[in-house]
């Protein structure tokens, strides 16, 4: 889901590397960020973001999986980036684009992070249906979704732990 789901769609579609994609998906984003979540957010969101697009482009060179069962890779993919995604908002920084968003909609409106997100990206996940032939991958993404995003709305929420 969010920008990365975005990433991967225009990746499989266009076999443009989903680190130069992600990296230029989440550029509008700044704006929003700097206007809405000050200068501070912005730079650190711009920093992870430029790490994860870095990362994704060399991880390959370093990292292979001979078998990878989907339904774990679904399931604990998905909680480990929601813990990445929560200590990223706990530090008042995201990965940019639905994050961001989310983020300053909790901030304004009050609405939960976590359930703005998950609404965002379960709608991402549905439009790989045009995209991506195999529905099975289409599920594993959707549990991967609410695995990360169950995370977030249990235990990101306004008044609890924020660094400092």
């Amino acid at each position: 889901g969010g920008t990365a789901g975005l990433a991967f769609l225009l990746h499989y579609g266009t076999g443009i590397g989903f680190g130069k994609l992600f990296f230029a998906i989440n550029l509008p984003f700044y704006w929003i960020a700097w206007q809405r979540m000050g200068k501070r957010f912005t730079v650190k969101t711009f920093a992870a973001v430029a790490l994860l697009s870095l990362m994704t482009e060399w991880q390959p060179l370093a990292l292979a999986f001979a078998s990878l069962q989907p339904a774990y890779a679904a399931v604990m993919g998905g909680l480990l980036m929601g813990a990445g995604f929560l200590m990223l908002f706990r530090h008042k920084a995201s990965l940019g684009g639905v994050g961001i968003v989310a983020l300053w909609l909790q901030q304004e409106k009050g609405w939960r992070a976590g359930k703005v997100q998950m609404a965002i990206d379960c709608a991402i996940v549905l439009a790989a249906i045009a995209v991506v032939a195999d529905w099975q991958r289409i599920a594993w993404s959707l549990v991967g979704a609410v695995a990360l995003n169950l995370t977030l709305a249990v235990n990101h929420r306004p008044g609890r732990y924020i660094a400092m």
